[in-house]
C-alpha cells in the first residue's frame, strides 16, 4: 500500500541514527531551550540516581562476605542492611525529582509545538491542505508530537541512565574482578549478532502487519466519513465484510511474526540464560580456588544483572529515538512550511470594488485543466453580481481567487483598483462576508458562533444581528438562549436556522463585499421567506457576488454572468439574457424549469 505524506508514524517509518537524521531531531530540541535549566537539573538527578544505585551491588557483597566474617569498613550485618536501605531512600528521593523535573519539561515544551504547529497550520495557504488529507494533518498534532513527548520524557532519560550503568558497571566489573568479567564479555558479542540478524528478520514481518493494519484503518475511516452514503446503499454488511477481509490478512501476517518471534525469543532466553549459568560456573570455580570471596561473586552477579538489563533497554531505546526522528521530520516539515504571505496595504477605506483583469487559472492539484480562460468582469461599489453557469464552470474558483486562497496563474484580480496580492490578507478577508450554501458552525454555542465574525462583540450587538438575520425569533425559543450549543457542524439545528445563524455572523462583520452561495438552495418554503428576507436585509449597501443554482432567485440582480467552460459567455440583467432565446442562459433557464 503506497503511504500517504502525513499518516501517524508507523514502526517501519524509522529512520536511520546518522548524523544528518539526528540534526532533525535537534531541531526540536530549541523548544526546550526555555526550560534548560530545568532540563539540565533533571539530568543531575538522574546521573546522581544511576550511580547511586550502581553503589548497591558492592554493598550488598560484603553483606555476603560479612556474614562470613570478613571485615570492613562496617563489620555488623545489621549496619550494612541500613547502608542498603539508606541507598535505596536516597536513589528513590533522586528518582523522584528526575522524573516530576523531566515530566516539567517535556510537558510544556510539548504544548509549545503543539501551539506553534497549529498556528502554523492555520497560516498554511489552500494549496498545502489540498494535498494532504485531514486526518493525516491530525495525526502530526497528535500521534507524532506525543511520541516526541514520550522521547523527551523517558527515552532520552533511559539513554543517558543506561549508558552510566553500562559505562560504570563494567568499569567497576574490570577493576574489581577482572578475570570473571573478560570472561563475560566474551559471550556477549555473539548473542548480539545473533539478535541482530533475528531483529531485521521480525522487523520486515511487522512492517508487513502495519501495512495491512494501515489498509484495514482506511476502510474505517472511509466508512465513518461516508456514514450517510453507507446506509443510503445499504452497505453495512459490505463494509463489514470488506473490514473483515482486511483484519483476517492482518491477522495471517500478525500470527507468522508470532511464530519466528516466539523461536527468537526462545533461543535469546535459552542463549542468555545459558551464558549465565557459564559465567556463575566459571565463577564458582574461582570461589572454589580462593580467587575470589562469595560476596564478589554475589555483587558480580548483580552488577551483570543492571549490565543485561541497560544493554536489552538500549535496543528498546534505539527503535523509540528511530521513530522519534522520524516524528521529528514530520512535525519540521510543517513548520517550515512557507505561510500565506500576511503583509500589504493595510487600508481601513473600503468601498469594495471589484474587477478581474483576463484571469487564467489552474489548480495546483489539477494543473492539466484549465478552470479558468482570461476571465474579466467588473463589479462597482454596492452593485449586486450573480455568476450564473454549470456545475465546474468555475463560479467558485472566481470566489476562492478573491478571497486569496490560490494566486492568479496569468491577468490579476483587483479590489478598488489595487491587485489582492498588495492587500494584507487580514484587511482583505475581514472586508468580505461568505453565506455558503453548505453551513458548517462550530461545536460550540450559538453565541460563539455569531460572535466568530467579531469576537469582542457585545451581547447587545450580538442580539441586534441575530435580529437582522431573522434569527433571534428561533434562539430566544431556546431555554438557553444564545448559550445554547449547536452540536458538531451544527447537527441540532435545522438548516435554515443554521443559515440564519450564519447569515447573523456576516452582519456582526459588516463586510463591504458579501458573497453568497446561493443560501436559500436547499431550504423549504418557510425557511426561505425567512432567510431571503434576512439576505435582503444584509445585502443593503454592501457590494454582493452571488452564486446562482436556482436563476429564479438572481432576477433582481444588477448584472448576470453567464459561465460555460472557465469562460464567461453572457452578461446582462435577466430580463435581458432571457430576450435572447437561443442565448446560454435562456437555455439554462429552460433546462431548470423543465427538470
Amino acid at each position: 500500500m503506497a503511504k500517504n505524506r502525513g499518516t501517524a508514524l508507523e514502526p517501519e517509518e524509522k529512520r536511520k541514527l546518522n548524523k544528518q537524521n539526528l540534526s532533525k531531531l535537534g531541531g526540536i530540541f530549541r523548544f526546550l531551550m526555555p526550560y534548560k535549566l530545568a532540563f539540565i537539573s533533571g539530568l543531575v538527578f538522574l546521573l546522581f540516581s544511576s550511580l547511586t544505585l550502581l553503589t548497591f551491588p558492592f554493598v550488598a557483597g560484603k553483606l555476603i562476605d560479612t556474614a562470613q566474617g570478613s571485615t570492613w569498613i562496617v563489620n555488623d550485618v545489621n549496619s550494612i542492611a541500613l547502608i542498603l536501605i539508606a541507598i535505596l531512600a536516597v536513589q528513590s528521593i533522586f528518582s523522584f525529582f528526575r522524573v516530576w523535573l523531566f515530566a516539567l519539561v517535556s510537558e510544556r515544551s510539548m504544548r509549545d509545538i503543539r501551539q506553534q504547529l497549529y498556528s502554523r497550520l492555520v497560516r498554511l495557504p489552500m494549496t498545502f491542505f489540498d494535498k494532504r488529507r485531514t486526518g493525516e494533518l491530525i495525526s502530526r498534532i497528535t500521534a507524532d508530537v506525543s511520541q516526541l513527548q514520550d522521547t523527551f520524557s523517558t527515552t532520552l532519560a533511559e539513554l543517558f541512565r543506561q549508558v552510566v550503568t553500562l559505562i560504570a558497571g563494567i568499569g567497576f566489573l574490570l577493576f574489581n574482578t577482572p578475570k570473571l568479567t573478560v570472561f563475560m564479555l566474551g559471550t556477549f558479542p555473539v548473542l548480539i549478532l545473533i539478535a541482530m540478524f533475528f531483529g531485521r528478520f521480525i522487523r520486515k514481518l511487522s512492517k508487513k502487519t502495519q501495512d495491512e493494519l494501515a489498509a484495514a484503518n482506511v476502510i474505517v475511516e472511509e466508512t465513518l466519513q461516508s456514514i450517510s452514503t453507507v446506509k443510503s446503499f445499504v452497505g453495512e454488511a459490505y463494509e463489514s465484510a470488506r473490514y473483515g477481509k482486511g483484519l483476517n490478512a492482518v491477522v495471517g501476517v500478525a500470527l507468522t511474526t508470532a511464530k519466528y518471534r516466539g523461536a527468537f525469543i526462545s533461543f535469546i532466553i535459552f542463549a542468555l540464560f545459558g551464558g549465565i549459568v557459564a559465567v556463575m560456573w566459571y565463577g564458582a570455580s574461582l570461589v572454589a580456588e580462593g580467587q575470589m570471596s562469595v560476596g564478589e561473586l554475589v555483587s558480580f552477579v548483580l552488577y551483570t544483572t543492571f549490565i543485561g538489563g541497560s544493554i536489552a533497554g538500549l535496543g528498546d531505546i534505539y527503535s523509540q529515538l528511530q521513530k522519534a526522528i522520524g516524528s521529528s521530520e514530520r512535525v519540521l516539515e510543517i513548520m517550515d512550511e512557507e505561510p500565506e504571505s500576511e503583509s500589504g496595504d493595510l487600508s481601513t477605506h473600503f468601498e469594495g470594488k471589484i474587477e478581474f483583469a483576463e484571469v487564467g487559472f489552474r489548480y495546483p492539484t489539477r494543473p492539466e485543466v484549465e478552470v479558468l480562460k482570461n476571465v474579466s468582469f467588473q463589479v462597482e461599489s454596492g452593485e449586486k453580481v450573480a455568476l450564473a453557469g454549470h456545475s465546474g464552470a468555475g463560479k467558485s474558483t472566481i470566489i476562492q481567487l478573491l478571497l486569496r486562497f490560490y494566486e492568479t496563474e496569468k491577468g490579476s484580480v483587483r479590489i478598488d483598483g489595487r491587485d489582492v496580492k498588495d492587500w494584507d490578507l487580514k484587511a482583505l478577508r475581514s472586508k468580505i462576508g461568505i453565506v455558503p450554501q453548505e453551513v458548517l458552525l462550530f461545536g460550540g454555542s450559538i453565541r460563539e458562533n455569531i460572535a466568530y465574525a467579531k469576537p469582542g462583540a457585545t451581547e447587545e450587538e450580538i442580539i441586534l444581528a441575530a435580529k437582522k438575520a431573522n434569527a433571534w425569533q428561533f434562539i430566544s425559543q431556546f431555554p438557553d438562549g444564545l448559550g445554547t450549543l449547536v452540536g458538531e457542524r451544527g447537527v441540532k439545528l435545522s438548516g435554515g436556522q443554521r443559515q440564519r445563524v450564519a447569515i447573523a455572523r456576516a452582519i456582526l462583520k459588516d463586510p463591504a463585499i458579501l458573497i453568497l452561495d446561493e443560501a436559500t438552495s436547499s431550504l423549504d418554503a418557510e425557511s426561505e421567506s425567512l432567510v431571503q428576507q434576512a439576505l435582503d436585509e444584509l445585502m443593503k449597501g454592501r457590494t454582493t457576488l452571488i452564486i446562482a443554482h436556482r436563476l429564479t432567485t438572481i432576477r433582481k440582480v444588477d448584472r448576470i454572468y453567464a459561465l460555460s467552460e472557465g469562460r464567461i459567455v453572457e452578461q446582462g440583467s435577466h430580463k435581458e439574457l432571457l430576450a435572447n432565446d437561443g442565448g446560454f442562459y435562456a437555455n439554462l433557464v429552460r433546462l431548470q424549469f423543465a427538470d
